[in-house]
């Protein structure tokens, strides 16, 4: 026998191929020609081909001459396989599966006909069908109200143990072949363990003494087997339920359905699996049998929420039919209020933290049940969606996960792409679990961690060794993918913030008629309850699955916009915006899949219109509520260089202009989002707001630029640069902020100053004009108004002409101005000549003359006496009322142009920064510095907040209503505090300052 003779067989699969040839050859089945190495007579390659497909050859061939060698019928089985597709496919396919069939077959050697039964295997059997079987085999009459088996002796228990390995065979043939997918395969297992429970309660029925007291039994299938989704070896899990029959004595009774109870686990743990009652009131500790009513009372004060949780696969299998199903009938409500319970989902995220933490880190990576990436990610994850979502959805209540994770798609309530995708990875998991059981009939949900054990996992899961990689390498890339997918899945859904948000609503308050759901809204505080259910109705309405994720996302978004100082606005935006985007894929899935996204969303549109209308324009930026990290302000520098990218690569100016306004207005709503969401502080915000109009700014001088050279043909005779002033100069800028600014140029070598003015003068009104162009974006009003001589002078002048009329002419309110001059666009150079030339006038030395003090004073007055529009408040005034930002600044500035000629820290354009300088030098007390700074800042925080809540700029404090509570929720307020705390707050803060303003600034 040559090494060549046998490698036709190792290439086959056979790993000791010296075995397999002697038992294949004449002296075994006579199917393999050692000489010719070759099939030897009519259908012996089909034999050996059907033996080398299995994932076990070797184990396949041994089992299979052991059965052939079992006489008579040996000889008549051999010629079978060869002349038999069916049965050898079915045969052979569970002998190299399973070494636990394989020793059941050699037992019981007649029992291979049943595989040669083409009507045996061609249909599952019925549960009804399983049933009368079983009871059959242990002589019990399946018609009888109480079937009851012939004897309770081992006689019984063998032949129901023959019984059940015959339907595991026909099953096991029937999924190995392909004729069962893995649904309808754990269907069968679960329909043959309920067949199984019923007979051995046939068998518990005839060992019962002569005088027992009748009583009446049903046994509850809970987990797997209750799910209808067992495994081929598992422990069923079961609950026991019983009821005196009638006229009986309850007590007596009761120990008759005990004894009962008791005789079943042990009859069917030497059948088939073990039968575990754990999940029973009070597990272990509680007593093995209760009635109905005990049943129900332990539920309603007791029970924890991981009972209810094992409660939802609860499912009537053996016993009387009537009591078990009056058990599901009664507990069933228990199970879908069991979410409204404080912390609900905090529970069971805990209870799953608790099982992946008594996994040894070592193994848990092999265990393909509990392990991350598990089975049990698969089912927790279901099973939390199902019990928060079923409350108001009956849809969802089925106890099989696959059922369930269906019908969540259906629902809208898990997109379409991920229930497919854990669907086919939960598939695939429970296939490799159902193969590993098989092989010996052994509870198991471990993966091999040897070469040889992988090897014939990775065969019996249908995977070949190929020229890239081997079957074990190939099967190892598979299991890892799968992990991680169904552990990004399950951290996806299980942890989604959504499910939190809908738990706190209560289940009754789910699905409401008309009437209750508008007492519901007025009760959650919109003024206009009617409405409101108009909006509901119009975004929910219909079977569409738009209508089906708003159905799951709008209980717990109502509950956001309750909270928010102006529910009816916040549910008038989500509807516009829902309407505007609803069609598009991403938007409501995006809000479901993201919690995150859909609670800051109704936060935002309920308490400001200047984010509801923003988003109106751009909806796309919801994607940026999903992480901080997205909302957090781009840098000076790549706001500049993208909007410059973005207006250089329109050939049209207006179009490219109004691309840059539709940057700012993303940025813009990001800031507005992250402010109102707690994210950034008041010189964050005005930093960021700041950068975008400077930005902005910089694209339409680039554009009106390139415009002019292009229109003359060729190169400009100057260079030019934008001088941000007022508040954009300090970098200080608020959401109603205009853009003050000065432009300022320079001619270049060999230009004459007169042919430079009224090009740079068409080039300003240009960018002026580029950035009026209606367009949907807030508006960004270029005000030139702080330039020399006001309005009624040139809107553009040359440096040298800025420094001729600074030097002989300027006003002491203009020499103020440049305190905050910045240059922020154009010529970088022409800018920082502009600041060097300026700073000897805003910085003197030696501080300015008490004439101009005196100056500045009496503006200060006149402006506090003749600006204050009529009517207003001037204690609630935000800029020129009493100690509101006019006050401060002012005074600030007063002590820049007295002190920074000797005080270098003065020389800044920021107002708080100038503060702290002032303090720092000890030409302020800190007393009087905190109380400057602490109403500079809360004057400037109501300021973007009224805004914000309007949508639209204003300079009062608003005095009553919703508008002021959505202030002072804008600030920092928490819900449900009376606003008028937050208007004594203010009040007291700018008294503050305004004494100091009278002591510092008249003083």
């Amino acid at each position: 026998m040559t090494l060549t003779g046998r490698a036709p067989l190792v290439r086959l699969g056979f790993v000791d191929a010296t075995r397999a040839q002697a038992l294949l050859g004449p002296e075994g089945l006579g199917v393999w020609d050692p000489e010719a190495a070759a099939p030897a007579g009519a259908g012996a390659r089909e034999v050996i081909d059907a033996l080398a497909a299995t994932a076990d050859p070797d184990l396949a061939l041994l089992s299979l001459v052991r059965l052939v060698e079992e006489r008579p019928a040996g000889a008549e089985l051999l010629q079978r396989l060869r002349t038999a597709p069916g049965l050898r496919q079915r045969l052979i396919a569970a002998l190299g599966a399973s070494a636990a069939l394989g020793d059941h077959l050699v037992s019981h050697p007649a029992e291979w006909r049943i595989l040669d039964d083409e009507s045996s295997v061609a249909e599952s059997p019925t549960v009804d069908a399983l049933r009368d079987r079983l009871l059959a085999a242990v002589g019990a009459g399946p018609g009888d109200a109480q079937p009851r088996a012939r004897g309770s002796g081992p006689a019984e228990v063998a032949a129901l143990r023959t019984a059940y390995r015959r339907e595991l065979l026909l099953l096991a043939a029937r999924d190995l072949t392909g004729l069962l997918d893995l649904d309808n395969a754990t269907a069968e297992l679960s329909d043959l363990a309920a067949a199984t429970l019923s007979a051995g309660l046939a068998v518990a029925h005839a060992g019962l003494r002569a005088d027992a007291v009748p009583t009446r039994l049903a046994v509850i299938a809970m987990g797997k087997c209750g799910g209808h989704e067992l495994n081929y070896v598992s422990d069923v899990d079961v609950v026991f339920v019983a009821e005196p029959a009638e006229g009986s004595d309850p007590v007596a009774s009761l120990h008759t359905a005990t004894t009962l109870a008791t005789s079943l686990i042990r009859i069917c743990g030497e059948v088939a699996w073990p039968v575990d009652a754990g999940l029973r009131p009070e597990g272990k500790a509680g007593p093995l049998v209760r009635t109905l009513d005990s049943h129900t009372a332990y539920y309603q004060r007791w029970a924890r929420t991981w009972e209810f949780q094992a409660l939802l696969k609860a499912r009537p299998v053996a016993g009387d039919a009537g009591l078990g199903q009056a058990y599901v009938d009664r507990l069933a409500p228990l199970v879908w209020r069991a979410a409204d319970r404080d912390h609900f989902v905090d529970d069971v995220h805990e209870m799953r933290r608790r099982v992946e933490a008594t996994l040894p880190a070592r193994t848990a990576v092999r265990e393909l049940k509990l392990g991350p990436g598990g089975l049990r990610d698969v089912e927790f994850a279901v099973q939390l969606l199902q019990l928060v979502h079923g409350r108001a959805d009956e849809t969802l209540r089925s106890g099989t996960t696959l059922v369930a994770l269906q019908a969540l798609a259906a629902g809208g309530y898990v997109g379409l792409e991920d229930a497919e995708t854990l669907g086919e990875m939960y598939r695939w998991l429970r296939t490799v679990e159902h193969r590993l059981q098989l092989q010996r009939l052994r509870r198991t949900h471990r993966l091999p961690d040897d070469e040889d054990g992988l090897r014939w996992l990775a065969r019996a899961m249908g995977y070949q060794s190929g020229p890239e990689m081997t079957a074990v390498e190939a099967f190892e890339a598979d299991r890892a993918r799968h992990a991680r997918e169904v552990r990004r899945l399950h951290e996806k859904l299980f942890y989604r913030p959504l499910l939190q948000s809908v738990a706190r609503v209560p289940g009754d308050e789910l699905r409401l008629a008309p009437a209750a759901a508008a007492a519901r809204f007025k009760g959650l505080g919109f003024a206009d309850p009617d409405g409101a259910l108009r909006h509901l109705q119009a975004l929910t309405a219909g079977v569409t699955r738009t209508a089906a994720i708003q159905r799951a996302l709008l209980p717990a978004m109502l509950g956001a916009f309750a909270e928010a100082a102006d529910p009816d606005a916040g549910l008038l935006a989500y509807r516009q915006v829902s309407e505007a985007l609803g069609r598009t894929p991403w938007y409501l899935r995006f809000l479901r899949d993201e919690g995150l996204v859909a609670e800051r969303l109704a936060r935002l549109l309920a308490s400001s219109k200047f984010v509801a209308d923003l988003l109106a324009r751009a909806p796309e930026a919801l994607r940026m509520l999903a992480s901080d990290e997205e909302l957090r302000p781009r840098t000076a520098e790549s706001l500049r260089v993208s909007m410059l990218a973005a207006a250089q690569r329109s050939p049209d100016k207006e179009a490219a202009v109004v691309t840059a306004r539709g940057q700012r207005r993303l940025e813009l709503l990001r800031v507005a989002s992250a402010d109102l969401l707690g994210l950034l502080d008041l010189a964050a915000v005005g930093a960021a707001l700041s950068a975008v109009t400077d930005a902005t700014l910089c694209a339409a001088l680039d554009t009106a630029i390139v415009a002019a050279t292009e229109r003359r043909g060729g190169p400009l005779p100057m260079q030019m640069s934008v001088i941000a002033m007022g508040r954009l100069g300090g970098a200080e800028v608020g959401y109603s902020s205009d853009a003050d600014v000065l432009f300022v140029f320079e001619p270049l070598d060999g230009a004459e100053e007169g042919e430079a003015t009224p090009i740079a003068h068409e080039v300003a009104e240009e960018m002026r004009r580029l950035l009026a162009v209606p367009a949907p974006d807030p508006p960004l009003g270029v005000d030139a108004g702080l330039r020399p001589e006001g309005r009624q002078g040139p809107l553009v002048r040359s440096l040298a002409s800025y420094a001729a009329y600074y030097a002989r002419w300027s006003s002491i309110w203009e020499t103020q101005a440049l305190l905050r001059a910045r240059p922020i666009a154009g010529n970088d150079e022409t800018g920082a000549r502009f600041t060097s030339m300026i700073n000897r006038y805003r910085y003197p030395r030696g501080g300015i003359s008490a004439k101009d003090v005196t100056e500045i004073r009496r503006i200060k007055a006149r402006v506090d006496g003749e600006r204050l529009p009529r009517g207003a408040d001037p204690a609630t005034h935000l800029k020129l009322g009493r100690g509101g930002l006019a006050d401060v600044e002012w005074t600030v500035q007063l002590l820049q142009l007295r002190h920074a000629g000797e005080h270098a820290g003065l020389r800044t354009p920021g107002t708080l920064a100038a503060l702290g300088a002032a303090a720092a030098a000890d030409l302020l007390a800190a007393d009087d510095a905190e109380a400057l700074a602490a109403a500079w800042r809360l004057t400037s925080r109501v300021r973007n907040a009224v805004s914000l809540v309007r949508g639209r700029p204003a300079d009062s404090l608003p005095r009553r209503g919703r508008e002021l509570e959505g202030v002072a929720r804008a600030v920092g307020y928490p819900p449900g505090e009376d606003p008028g705390g937050f208007v004594e707050e203010y009040l007291r803060t700018t008294r503050r300052a305004r004494a100091t303003v009278e002591r510092v600034f008249y003083g």
